[in-house]
């Protein structure tokens, strides 16, 4: 049986793989816009494909997971997702744009509901753990972005075909997948007062495991199958509660934040500054890992100083650094604008997957609302910046991020920790 050592690593090795498949595709995006002889305006609605795939499936993420489990909707998912990459490339290289447009939508299908149920899988094991772990997973993504973006650097200055460079990088992520998922915690309802059914209960045999939990705790619950968290009524009922939808504020925000760089980064970078278009992937690597080291450092920061406060200081932290980005003349003193947006865009999404989580029973709904109303950004994000970069170029473009952030600042006191509740 897995232990909660083997399952936390899982996790952080599906989140990177979901991010090396991502990276892998944004790192390329000058020479799709090259071989599709695109404006940005164009390029906008390009990639606003990927996110109706995504908002489309994920409000049946928590039905999905809770009919087939995390580790299987993972793994389907998985498939999707790098498929699409694949023929998205293909298209790409045959200027067929429709054919472009039906991989991004299996992209962006494939990784909306993989990000709901990793994100599950994620939660279900920071409760085991009794500790913030959560932006360690999304450094997984992070760190995932980061192999993808210099991945893809190193095959833009070598002239790599795009197509074959994606079909490479989808294998890679989708066979780490197929390894990981198999450590998953199992799908088992804890049944008793305390107790968990024979052979079920997952091993604390290391420092990963918290030992002041009992056996049955280590066992990952079962998604409820009647009541008002399973679902249909459950996932309708998700939407109606106020703190759900101030969560899902948040993450919309933090993901627009993260969203927009990971889109446009590269581009504004080649375009701003005219420099090659591995430069673009450089800076779109600035991006990733200064957003990898700002989520390997949260989690400690998240206990010691709680999730509202960090939250606040990193969306300023993101203001900063795009305002820097978008207004000076220098590339280098960009690139450092970059960096601190990188930070500034670590830590929301991750607290807003936790904070839907608190209640595991409620958790596949809650989650599933907040990272469809998240995801928005991602239908939000592409045209607007698109329509504006078409008259203002895109570093100025990206200003109007300010906009979403104040929003996110506002709502920050909706991802508080649980009270704990008082000892019998």
């Amino acid at each position: 049986m897995p232990s909660v050592n083997a399952a936390s690593r899982a996790v952080f090795a599906v989140f990177a793989a979901s991010g090396f498949g991502f990276a892998s595709w944004a790192a390329r995006l000058p020479s799709v816009r090259d071989l599709l002889e695109m404006s940005e305006y164009q390029m906008g609605f390009l990639l606003l494909t990927a996110s109706i795939g995504s908002v489309a499936a994920l409000p049946l993420s928590g039905l999905i997971v809770q009919r087939i489990g995390t580790a299987r909707t993972v793994l389907g998912f998985a498939v999707v997702m790098t498929t699409g990459i694949a023929v998205a490339g293909f298209g790409a290289l045959w200027g067929q744009e429709w054919v472009v447009r039906g991989g991004m939508i299996l992209m962006g299908i494939g990784a909306g509901v993989w990000d709901a149920a990793m994100n599950l899988e994620g939660a279900a094991v920071e409760k085991q753990l009794g500790r913030s772990i959560m932006p360690t997973y999304h450094a997984g993504f992070s760190f995932g972005t980061v192999l993808g973006a210099g991945a893809g650097a190193g095959a833009a200055f070598l002239h790599v075909p795009l197509e074959w460079h994606l079909v490479a990088a989808g294998a890679v992520a989708l066979v780490t997948v197929v390894v990981s998922v198999r450590a998953f915690l199992p799908e088992v309802q804890v049944s008793g007062a305390g107790q968990a059914p024979a052979g079920t209960a997952a091993r604390a045999d290391d420092a990963y495991a918290d030992p002041a939990l009992p056996a049955a705790e280590l066992t990952r619950p079962a998604p409820a199958s009647s009541g008002d968290g399973a679902g249909l009524r459950g996932m309708l009922g998700a939407w109606r509660e106020p703190r759900t939808l101030a969560i899902g504020l948040v993450v919309l925000a933090a993901a627009l934040t993260e969203g927009v760089a990971n889109d446009w980064v590269s581009l504004a970078v080649v375009d701003g500054f005219d420099v090659p278009n591995g430069t673009g992937a450089v800076g779109l690597a600035v991006f990733l890992t200064f957003m990898t080291v700002m989520r390997l450092a949260g989690t400690k920061a998240i206990d010691r100083f709680g999730r509202v406060p960090m939250l606040r200081a990193t969306l300023l932290m993101a203001i900063v650094g795009v305002a820097i980005f978008a207004l000076v003349p220098w590339l280098w003193l960009a690139l450092v604008g970059v960096a601190l947006w990188g930070m500034g865009a670590a830590l929301g999404f991750p607290m807003g997957m936790s904070a839907s989580s608190d209640d595991p029973e409620r958790a596949p709904m809650r989650l599933a609302a907040a990272s469809t109303i998240g995801y928005g950004a991602f239908f939000i994000g592409p045209p607007l910046i698109g329509f504006l970069a078409d008259h203002t170029g895109y570093r100025l473009a990206v200003l109007v991020l300010a906009v979403p952030t104040i929003l996110g600042l506002a709502a920050a006191n909706a991802v508080r920790e649980p009270r704990p509740e008082p000892a019998r």
